[in-house]
């Protein structure tokens, strides 16, 4: 597309031009039809005498009244004095013509000579030069006036001198005639020759402003004079009568400058209107020019003066004193105007030279690059300062591309930009700026800053080194959006991005609830601060950031707000239900809650804090401000109900949530325990096998959609309330055993542990009648039931544990010792119990491969179960390295997320039917045909003739430490 056809401007031009065609066409059919007439003779003499006196005045006073209407409807025009002076002049020529006319037409007898005609006609050149004169560009200095002056006299004299030799030194000039009636004679050719030089001057001189306009009085006046020289020579002057093809050219004349004013008040309007100046299209290359052409000038009329001389003495005549008076002062005009052009030209080519100087000075000196480039991006020239900004010498960047210098990935941008730049018109954009990446000569890439501007058809480029500039605005930027301690990004960065996260989904569309804020607090930070010291507190901010970005997906964001309190953004995509989708957030939040709450190694020593993690899900039409405020109440909610947890936000009022544990506990004693929780089962593997062993049971809390939270059992502590805990330990048993004797009837014959509170069993509210009659009723063999004692601290009665765990054994259902490792009750009553397993607590798991101490203590405890004869059951092993160190140092079992997550009833069965998990350097067992046989292990708790399930075959699995949070 070029530029005429973005011009807005273009139809409005448009139609100005088209509007001039008709009045040019009907100037042309009127200057036509005159001629057409004086070459038939006007039918008649009579008409003939008319037209050729009256019609030349009308045409004239035409003339004269078009401009004086236009300088009066146009009193701001910058050319009105120039119209004011044609007005007089074509006055002048109307009253010639119309003397003329009363002498031939009204009074039927030969014009006088001289008369008041004459005079008419003498008075109207002064007018029209001084006309031109305000028409021509003005000379900027007393020099370009002289040089003006001479030009205006080498052009009259040489047209003196060939129309005295031609036509003014004829005897009819001066035989017989008066001297008054021979000055008259001559004062028109004389006044003629002035007025031609003017034309011709101004036609080289002429002002680029209005040039139709003074296009137009050129050919009126160049014209009328062409004419007049005509009339002056004596051959047609004896011949010459009114109404002839002469008067046509005074008629054309006269309508032209008519018609001039109105040219100028058109290019008036296109140059206030709108539009868009033009793009100059350069000269050819080839061929004469204007400027060329108006140098030459002096020359032709010295030539032409020339002429005029050698055709006086031709024939051996001798030279006439005016030719050769007017001939020695064209001459010396010649040879003053060469004179102060050459002045001129030494001035100007000092100036230049100094001017050149001066601007090599900036250049070479200048800390910019400079270059110049030819349109197909040849590098021209190279400024000196390319060695100190880009480490390359001048000479050797000259001649390469450009495109060679500049980063691959912002070539394209920059392609893009200079061709826009040079397809927009110089006086709308005279330069632009780009910024790219320039390749220093070490290798490193440069951000420099350039100011483009055309050249010669080319481009200069200005250019500077931005790169530390460019660095310190993004480390601003940085600084602005991110945390100074943990460098995560702060709470306005985490803002932008929860509200980019709304934003890509549509109102009300299917992925409403995928994206979820997590708030996090670490509860006990206060008390590191307080006890360790504020350093302590910050370098375990610091690594809490660094385990928290390690643990979300590379999607999602985390983020510290402030203190101890951090977020985390998890993006929806929408490829899972909604529930899938939940249940898999709240495992992502279960695993930040683990991860955080791992010892923090700081100043020499070990801190342990928790972390309270709230949830809240983005519902259609939430702004980021109410879901970010959402998920700090679920966070005060999981604060409120014990720390150290998970809570979902489900809209419920403000108050309510501050009487978060009151809730809690009500909750709890009144809904039903079967819509409140939902049980899972974790495989407990065989370390030297992978086979599954055992199962645990774990009643997990449903969220208020229905979902299960990831975190394992009903809420401890006292204020969760004991009736609460005594109703949901019921519940998990009851489901526990029911759902067992379902496995064993369906072939998966293997044990289920059930986690319940030794205080439960010395308040009298569980009974081992209780245990046998839920044993009978579902059909479930005791052997296949294992109870594993939590919280046995000194405050329980180890008497009375010891009757009920005597009793249970005598049923025979197994007794496991849980939190062993976790303090010095489950020592004491690892003394008294006669229990069959042993629960290595988590705290030892999780540091048994970065702490020697750790692994001293793990083995010591190992050793003891190993001489008592029991099985060791390692709790939390999250990590393959886990597993390996302690199957090392003699643990028999194990469970956590190294093998398998806590599984649902129909997941729990497959891997059943599977028999097991891969275990790095453990034995594999050989495969079987045919449908599996769904025993897949036991804990050896008892040695009571139970036949030992064969082997089953086990496909390949990956290690669920992969999968620890599933895809979303």
């Amino acid at each position: 597309m070029n530029a005429r056809e973005t011009d807005p401007s273009r139809p409005a031009r448009t139609a100005r031009r088209r509007g001039g065609v008709p009045s040019r066409l009907v100037l042309a059919a009127v200057c036509g039809a005159y001629a057409l007439g004086a070459v038939l003779g006007w039918g008649s003499p009579a008409v003939a005498l008319f037209m050729g006196d009256f019609g030349l005045s009308i045409a004239a006073f035409a003339a004269a009244g078009s401009c004086f209407h236009y300088v009066r409807t146009h009193p701001g025009s910058p050319l009105r004095p120039a119209w004011v002076l044609f007005a007089v002049s074509s006055t002048m020529a109307g009253l010639g013509n119309g003397v003329w006319g009363w002498y031939e037409v009204v009074l039927s007898r030969p014009v006088p000579s001289p008369s008041a005609a004459d005079f008419c006609f003498l008075l109207f050149a002064p007018p029209s030069i001084i006309g031109l004169l305000v028409l021509a560009e003005r000379p900027a200095n007393r020099a370009g006036w002289i040089r003006l002056a001479l030009d205006a006299w080498l052009i009259g004299g040489s047209l003196l001198t060939l129309s005295w030799s031609l036509a003014l030194d004829h005897p009819s000039y001066w035989q017989g005639e008066s001297l008054p009636l021979v000055a008259l004679s001559l004062a028109y050719p004389l006044m003629d020759i002035v007025l031609i030089s003017m034309v011709l001057v101004l036609h080289f001189r002429r002002s680029a402003a209005y040039r139709a306009a003074v296009n137009t009085v050129i050919g009126a006046l160049a014209l009328t004079v062409i004419c007049d020289a005509l009339f002056t020579s004596p051959l047609l002057r004896e011949n010459y009568s009114s109404g002839q093809i002469l008067d046509a050219g005074w008629f054309a004349g006269s309508l032209l400058l008519a018609y001039a004013p109105w040219v100028s008040h058109r290019e008036g309007a296109e140059r206030r209107g709108p539009a868009r100046p033009a793009v100059r299209q350069p000269a050819p290359a080839n061929g004469p020019t204007p400027g060329s052409l108006a140098a030459l000038t002096p020359y032709l009329a010295a030539a032409v003066c020339t002429l005029g001389i050698l055709y006086n003495v031709r024939d051996g005549g001798a030279i006439d004193r005016v030719v050769l008076l007017t001939g020695c002062t064209v001459v010396l005009a010649l040879v003053v105007r060469q004179g102060i052009m050459l002045l001129e030209n030494i001035h100007l080519t000092q100036e230049l030279a100094q001017k050149e100087n001066h601007f090599r000075s900036l250049v070479q000196g200048s800390s910019d690059v400079i270059m110049i480039a030819s349109p197909a991006g040849m590098l021209r020239y190279v400024s000196p300062a390319a060695a100190g900004v880009y480490g390359r010498e001048p000479d050797k960047l000259v001649g390469s591309e450009l495109a060679s210098l500049i980063h691959p990935e912002d070539l394209g941008r920059v392609l893009h930009e200079v061709r826009r730049f040079l397809a927009t018109p110089p006086d709308e954009e005279s330069s632009t700026r780009i910024e790219c990446r320039i390749r220093h000569a070490s290798g490193r890439w440069l951000n420099v800053e350039s100011t483009v501007n055309r050249y010669q058809g080319g481009l200069i480029f200005n250019s500077r080194d931005v790169t530390e500039r460019v660095r310190l605005q993004a480390q601003l930027q940085h600084n602005a959006s991110h945390d100074p301690l943990t460098d995560l990004p702060n709470r306005a960065l985490f803002t932008e991005r929860v509200r980019q996260a709304l934003g890509g989904r549509r109102r009300g569309d299917a992925e409403a609830g995928h994206t979820a804020v997590l708030y996090i607090d670490l509860d006990g930070f206060k008390a590191v601060n307080d006890t360790v010291g504020h350093q302590a507190g910050d370098e375990l901010l610091v690594h809490a950031a660094r385990r928290l970005k390690e643990a979300v997906r590379a999607g999602d964001t985390a983020a510290r707000l402030g203190g101890d309190e951090f977020a985390a953004l998890i993006v929806g995509d929408g490829r899972c239900d909604r529930a899938e989708r939940e249940y898999r957030v709240l495992e992502i939040a279960e695993r930040l809650r683990t991860t955080l709450s791992r010892p923090y190694h700081v100043e020499g020593g070990e801190v342990r804090v928790a972390a309270s993690i709230g949830v809240a899900f983005a519902e259609p039409g939430v702004t980021p401000a109410v879901l970010m405020r959402h998920a700090d109440l679920a966070m005060y909610r999981a604060k409120q109900a014990g720390k150290n947890r998970v809570e979902l936000y489900a809209p419920q009022p403000q108050a309510e949530a501050v009487r978060r544990a009151e809730l809690t506990t009500d909750r709890l004693r009144g809904a039903s325990a079967e819509s409140e929780f939902a049980l899972f089962h974790q495989p407990v593997v065989e370390l030297s096998s992978g086979r599954i062993a055992s199962v645990a049971a774990q009643a997990r809390r449903r969220s208020a959609r229905g979902v299960p939270f990831p975190s394992a059992g009903p809420p401890h502590g006292p204020s969760a309330g004991g009736g609460g805990i005594s109703e949901a330990e019921n519940w998990l048993l009851r489901r526990a055993v029911e759902q067992a004797a379902e496995r064993h009837r369906a072939g998966f014959r293997v044990p289920v542990s059930v986690r319940i509170d030794a205080r439960r069993l010395t308040d009298r509210s569980m009974t081992p009648a209780t245990v046998e009659t839920l044993l009978s009723r579902h059909g479930l063999p005791p052997e296949a039931l294992v109870v594993e004692l939590s919280d046995t601290d000194p405050r329980v009665s180890l008497n009375e544990l010891e009757l009920w765990v005597t009793a249970l054994r005598r049923l025979g259902v197994g007794v496991a010792l849980d939190g062993f490792g976790a303090g010095h009750g489950a020592l004491a009553a690892l003394r008294r119990l006669p229990v069959d397993v042993l629960r290595l607590d988590r705290s030892l798991t999780e540091g048994v491969v970065e702490s020697a101490r750790v692994r001293k203590v793990t083995s010591g405890l190992l050793r003891i179960a190993e001489d008592l004869g029991m099985t060791s059951v390692a709790d939390g092993v999250d990590l393959p390295e886990q597993a390996d160190v302690l199957r090392s140092m003699g643990c028999t079992h194990a469970q956590g997320a190294a093998f398998s997550k806590p599984l649902e009833e129909h997941r729990l069965r497959r891997a059943l039917s599977r028999g097991g998990f891969p275990v790095t350097g453990g034995e594999q067992h050989a495969a079987v045909t045919g449908r599996s046989v769904v025993v897949a292990g036991s804990l050896p708790v008892r040695r009571r003739g139970t036949a030992e399930p064969d082997p089953v075959t086990r496909p390949p699995m990956r290690s669920n430490s992969e999968t620890s949070v599933p895809p979303a």
